[in-house]
């Protein structure tokens, strides 16, 4: 697979937006702390995760972005047409990154690395960004190899991968953070010495997650290739009337046709990992492109996708975007997994509002047939052994001793 990717896209788009020269330091920032940055503002100090006072403490002249999905997929999309116009089978992991297959283009072109040239000239001509591509075998190592700018020879893809350290497992939408960190406390600094632990031990240990971590260190798919083809009626097809036009009406309305996708594949057992999104304009124009994740697609990420996609297409450059509205809307299953592949978390401490809300849904359900007693939480107290610094109060009652 050949990934192409756009260093510090985010960064970048904003940039292009608010007219800021690429020269000059700029940062990104969600929830008042640095979600991606130019090379200009790292030279001065800057770092992701650096909360904006001191991003601004060390690099006075920093430009500064609100964090915007919609703005980094519209201008993403000249990138992704740009490498649509030589390779065919282009599917969007996330903007700022995209993946072909590589061997059809590669014999077509004379190789890889005629290949990697024409692709670098030709985005940096329609779309006027500095990219960087790698070659590997499976999404995971092609997106590290892009990152280093390495044409991975087949059956190499385990050693290229051994001397990088174990934080690059976590990637953005893979909630890896934990792991690593546990990963790290344990003295695994490598993908290296994390893929020679044995699998059964990794499985005891770590458990699912871990397991899947654990074959990508070795240079293996997260999950083994599913034979199955979909049912063809998964596909999802919605007629507009009046048509869309509008990013916020199409955002509003993929919000209930991702619900009702995703309960279509779960109850077959399930669950989407590429994503084709279709439509058809007013004037009879197809408009079409694949979105590849790396875990299976909930409903708001494939909400997500869908708004992002409308993004590029209603809100590109003159002479790009569709001529008229949209009337015809497609979704499509062209990778899906086992559903057991989709295994969300109940409850994670400090985890998002939405994980809170399923939680106490839960919860409230199970008291109501078990009685109030059926569920607990505990909460810690003085006491002379562990035993006794644990109290257990029923789900819902104050968490505070009244006495």
């Amino acid at each position: 697979m050949l990934v192409l990717w756009c260093p510090d896209w985010p960064a970048v788009a904003a940039a292009a937006v608010g007219g800021v020269d690429a020269a000059l330091p700029v940062g990104v920032f969600s929830a008042n702390r640095v979600v991606a940055c130019n090379a200009v503002a790292r030279r001065s100090g800057v770092r992701r995760g650096m909360r904006r006072r001191d991003a601004q403490s060390n690099c006075p002249e920093l430009a500064v972005f609100p964090a915007d999905d919609g703005r980094d997929a519209r201008l993403f999309e000249a990138v992704a047409r740009a490498v649509e116009g030589l390779v065919v089978g282009v599917e969007v992991v996330r903007p700022g990154l995209v993946a072909v297959p590589v061997d059809g283009a590669a014999g077509y072109f004379g190789g890889e690395h005629a290949l990697v040239e024409r692709l670098l000239d030709e985005v940096a001509a329609a779309a006027g960004v500095e990219c960087q591509v790698g070659v590997a075998e499976g999404l995971f190592a092609a997106t590290l190899a892009a990152r280093c700018g390495e044409l991975v020879p087949a059956g190499r893809v385990a050693e290229f991968l051994a001397p990088l350290p174990v934080t690059e497992l976590d990637q953005p939408g893979a909630d890896r953070a934990e792991l690593v960190d546990l990963l790290r406390r344990l003295g695994l600094k490598t993908l290296g010495a994390f893929a020679d632990l044995p699998e059964r031990d990794v499985a005891n240990r770590f458990g699912a997650a871990g397991l899947l971590a654990h074959r990508l260190a070795r240079g293996r798919s997260e999950r083994p290739p599913l034979r199955r083809r979909p049912p063809p009626e998964l596909a999802l097809a919605e007629e507009f009337d009046p048509v869309v036009e509008r990013v916020d009406v199409a955002a509003f309305l993929a919000k209930g046709l991702a619900t009702r996708f995703c309960a279509a594949l779960a109850g077959h057992g399930l669950a989407c990992t590429r994503l084709g999104i279709y439509a058809v304009t007013e004037e009879g124009e197809h408009l079409g492109r694949a979105w590849r994740c790396a875990e299976p697609l909930t409903p708001a990420g494939v909400a997500d996708r869908v708004r992002w996609q409308f993004e590029g297409w209603l809100r590109a450059a003159p002479g790009q975007r569709p001529t008229s509205g949209v009337v015809r809307l497609r979704l499509e299953p062209e990778e899906v997994v086992e559903g057991r592949s989709l295994q969300l978390d109940l409850w994670r401490n400090g985890g998002s509002d939405e994980a809170d809300e399923r939680a106490a849904r839960a919860f409230v359900r199970v008291q109501g047939l078990l009685g109030p007693e059926g569920v607990l939480t505990p909460v810690l107290d003085g006491g002379r052994d562990p035993a006794g610094r644990v109290w257990l109060v029923p789900w819902g009652d104050p968490r505070e001793r009244t006495t």
